[in-house]
């Protein structure tokens, strides 16, 4: 507990998780260590073994408390896995459509109302949002290079703030427009990197 006093850590890679990402962050007296999958659910045992293998020194001497699974949700947020923010906003924003279109209970609503007073205006709130995400998460989550490509990117400062500013506040961050061209250029820098040091390795390892 001591080493998470005032730390949590992520980690990616195929032995942690194929598609997201195992996690120990402290909580209260004692620490959470945990992992995730969609498309590996049958697998996750040995995933859990995996991010236990990986921080068994920083842990040692400890012992399981409790152990807990949850379900993620069928349409998670996509690199984040986050889906209770948004199914409690999309039900207000839902139920709010309808308290409109239907003058506040006195009509009965079609789908055509439901789709004008609550779908467009979820897409117009969140549809950019969620676009991005998926492509960051088709990008940097299908390899073990593409995920070392994604640690490299994270250790910008401007990255680090965009990031949790869009994740604070459930929406892009509007940032620097030539900070954002830097970042891209720096992301494909970093993918090409890792790659190529990733199929010398997988030479090396031959």
């Amino acid at each position: 507990m001591e080493y998470y006093q005032n730390l949590a850590e992520m980690y990616v890679g195929n032995d942690v998780s194929p598609d997201f990402y195992a996690w120990v962050f402290p909580k209260c007296d004692h620490v959470a260590v945990g992992t995730g999958t969609v498309c590996g659910k049958q697998y996750i045992k040995m995933y859990q073994q995996g991010i236990k293998q990986r921080v068994k020194n920083k842990i040692k001497g400890g012992k399981v408390i409790k152990v807990e699974a949850h379900p993620i949700p069928e349409h998670p947020r996509p690199c984040s896995g986050e889906g209770i923010y948004f199914a409690a906003k999309s039900g207000r924003m839902c139920g709010e459509g309808i308290v409109r279109a239907s003058e506040g209970g006195e009509w009965m609503i079609s789908e055509d109302d439901l789709k004008r007073e609550y779908l467009m205006e979820w897409d117009k709130k969140y549809v950019s949002t969620f676009r991005f995400l998926d492509l960051l998460q088709r990008v940097f989550y299908g390899s073990n290079e593409a995920r070392e490509a994604l640690v490299e990117v994270c250790g910008s400062e401007y990255v680090q703030r965009m990031t949790f500013d869009s994740y604070l506040y459930k929406k892009l961050a509007k940032g620097d427009r030539w900070e954002d061209l830097k970042m891209v250029f720096a992301t494909f820098g970093s993918l090409m990197r890792c790659k190529i040091v990733g199929r010398d390795m997988a030479a090396f390892n031959l």
